[in-house]
């Protein structure tokens, strides 16, 4: 900004000082376009090799060189930490159903604390043993490699069906591994500087971070909801947010506390309870532009990784990095399997395929790298780190993210019954005869259908209607019997949920245009919840 300014103060000088700023900006902006480029050419043959699309961008990063690119961009830790990481981790929040996350609330708070600090320490000691790193540095990279990329992992989870109550885990687990991994990084990052730590010290600072990074999120969560109410334009509401989300990152960190929890409990606040008061056209602008965001932010992050990635390094690295791979897969199979047994004693039991998925589906990505890159230079081995965790998350991206949809699909977790088939196959007729029909009566309308025409073909759209309205009415009707089918439990339940959801939008609303007393809703919509938290998971 000063050199901008210096140029805007010499009015003789400005033909001279505008040929030399755009020469590097202009750089920038075009390697941003040749990046966007390429990444639509991933989308396109990632969709026709039917392989993921975070694959397809890691690899077409390892053919891009900085050298051809016009302008000088890379995995810059603090753009990631400061910039990307809010926006994903706010995005994941917004969209996740609180009463999901609340019906699955104890495995995610075992896998996400006990489990990473377990699968942490054990990768830790088998890099100590195994590559004779130094116990501080074996420390962090178990943290580092104990993070999991949830982008990989839904991507998969799109291509193959699998129980809600099992994404809602992952979804749920990977909202706060990330918080959790970098505050066990700031206390191993003050250990190797201070020398010691003592157990209370350690132990405060965890609570500290946790504790206070709740309450900072849970403030300014519940402030924006207030925004939102006076607030009724989409596109305040977008710069609300985006405000919102960056700027309680930076206000958990000013004040010591952990400013990922921060996002995530802002988000959960703000995605449950402040989108309910907004209109309905405000909250599809809001959802979609944060899609768009976390969609963009994971383009260019993962782009970024295979140009950040030297293939004459990987190859020299190649043993350490299977090594590594080897050694947080086992961190995180004596993790998964002892802490889920645990847990099937005091809450509903995960079955052992879903355990499965929870460890085929540990896959690296750049929040690992960002964090290598941000180790304290003192840091012994630091520069070996590096390497090593770019080559564990390259190798992990490629091999784990072409493998997981077709190990997940062989697990079979969501069979398909002949009575699912037929329910679906309903759903599709009334679906589309339902959208003929309104195609009709806007031809009628518009003069181009003669309407004895019109008359037939909307008669023939009905009788389709009539029949599939029937079928379902029949399956929803067999409620009452005592071999009622899961399957036809699960589609009431499903459309319980969807309807609980409506309505519990529609009476937020009215309170806030003032139809309604707030006291009243308060305990309607208490009740709501409750209903809610009673149907079964899919």
């Amino acid at each position: 900004m000063s050199s901008l300014f210096l140029l805007t103060s010499q009015a003789p000088d400005l033909g001279s000082g505008l040929a030399a700023v755009p020469t590097e900006f202009t750089g920038l902006v075009n390697t941003l376009i040749i990046l966007l480029l390429v990444a639509t050419g991933v989308a396109l043959v990632t969709r026709w090799l039917r392989i993921p699309y975070v694959v397809g961008l890691v690899v077409a990063g390892l053919a891009i060189t900085r050298q051809s690119l016009p302008g000088s961009i890379g995995l810059n830790p603090d753009l990631i930490l400061n910039l990307f990481l809010p926006i994903l981790i706010f995005e994941a929040a917004i969209n996740t159903e609180f009463s999901r996350l609340r019906s699955t609330v104890k495995p995610i708070a075992l896998l996400a604390g006990p489990g990473v600090l377990l699968a942490a320490t054990i990768t830790a000691a088998l890099l100590q043993m195994g590559l004779g790193m130094a116990w501080i540095t074996a420390a962090a990279t178990g943290v580092i490699l104990t993070i999991t990329d949830t982008v990989s992992v839904i991507a998969a989870f799109r291509e193959v069906p699998v129980p809600g109550r099992l994404a809602t885990i992952v979804e749920g687990e990977s909202l706060f591994n990330d918080g959790i991994a970098l505050v066990l990084l700031s206390l191993i990052a003050t250990l190797h500087v201070q020398g010691t730590v003592t157990l209370t010290a350690g132990v405060s600072q965890l609570l500290v971070a946790f504790v206070g990074g709740g309450l900072v999120g849970l403030g300014l969560g519940y402030l924006c909801v207030g925004l939102f109410s006076q607030l009724d334009d989409a596109l305040s509401d977008l710069l609300l947010t985006v405000a919102v989300s960056l700027g309680t990152f930076q206000v958990g960190q000013a004040l010591g506390v952990s400013g990922a929890i921060a996002v995530v409990v802002t988000g959960l606040v703000i995605g449950n309870l402040g989108f309910s008061r907004t209109s309905a056209s405000t909250r599809v602008t809001l959802l979609n532009f944060w899609d768009y965001a976390g969609f963009g932010v994971n383009t260019f992050i993962f782009l970024l990784v295979g140009i950040e990635v030297n293939l004459g390094v990987l190859w020299t690295t190649l043993p350490m990095a299977l090594f590594a791979i080897l050694a947080y897969q086992i961190g995180r199979i004596c993790s998964i399997y002892p802490l889920v047994a645990l847990l099937n004693f005091f809450d509903r039991p995960i079955p052992l395929r879903w355990q499965h998925v929870l460890i085929l589906g540990n896959v690296k990505g750049s929040l690992s790298m960002a964090l290598a890159v941000g180790l304290p230079l003192t840091l012994p081995g630091r520069s070996d780190v590096i390497a090593l965790v770019y080559g564990a998350v390259l190798l992990s991206l490629v091999g784990q993210g072409l493998t997981l949809p077709r190990l997940v699909k062989q697990l079979n977790l969501s069979p398909v019954s002949p009575l699912q088939q037929h329910i679906e196959s309903l759903q599709l007729n009334l679906i589309s005869a339902k959208a003929a029909q309104q195609e009709l009566n806007s031809l009628l309308e518009a003069g181009s259908l003669p309407k004895s025409l019109y008359e037939e073909l909307f008669a023939a759209y009905q009788a389709r209607i009539a029949i599939s309205e029937r079928e379902l009415r029949d399956l929803y009707n067999q409620r009452t019997n005592s071999a009622y089918n899961p399957v036809e439990q699960s589609y009431v339940d499903s459309l319980r949920r969807r309807l609980f959801l409506a309505e519990k939008g529609a009476v937020r609303n009215a309170v806030r245009k003032g139809l309604l007393p707030d006291d009243l809703v308060e305990s309607y919509v208490q009740k709501l919840n409750e209903k809610l938290m009673g149907l079964k998971d899919e």
